[in-house]
């Protein structure tokens, strides 16, 4: 079991998704929004926290409507941040 499934999932959350999915379904005839080349199956079946669910929480504002197959291929924006910054020059 994964770990974001480890708490299980809320009537709150079904029902947001639901939502997600019938927005998009109305608004672009329930295709897939990442469209990933060599990936996207064109059916959006999932919902996608963009920003990650740790930073922007449940907000429908950073919630995207995407197929399984570009939802897996983007993974969690927090597993994998941007490394650290590092000097080119040494003074």
């Amino acid at each position: 079991m994964s770990r974001a499934w480890k708490r299980g999932s809320s009537r709150a959350w079904r029902k947001l998704r639901a939502e997600i999915l019938l927005a998009n379904l109305v608004g672009n005839q329930g295709m897939c929004t990442l469209k990933i080349p060599t990936v996207c199956a064109g059916k959006a079946t999932q919902v996608h926290h963009t920003l990650g669910r740790a930073t922007t929480g449940d907000d429908p504002r950073y919630l995207a409507a995407v197929c399984q197959p570009c939802n897996l291929h983007v993974g969690e924006p927090e597993a994998n941040p941007d490394p650290p910054v590092r000097a080119r020059t040494a003074w």
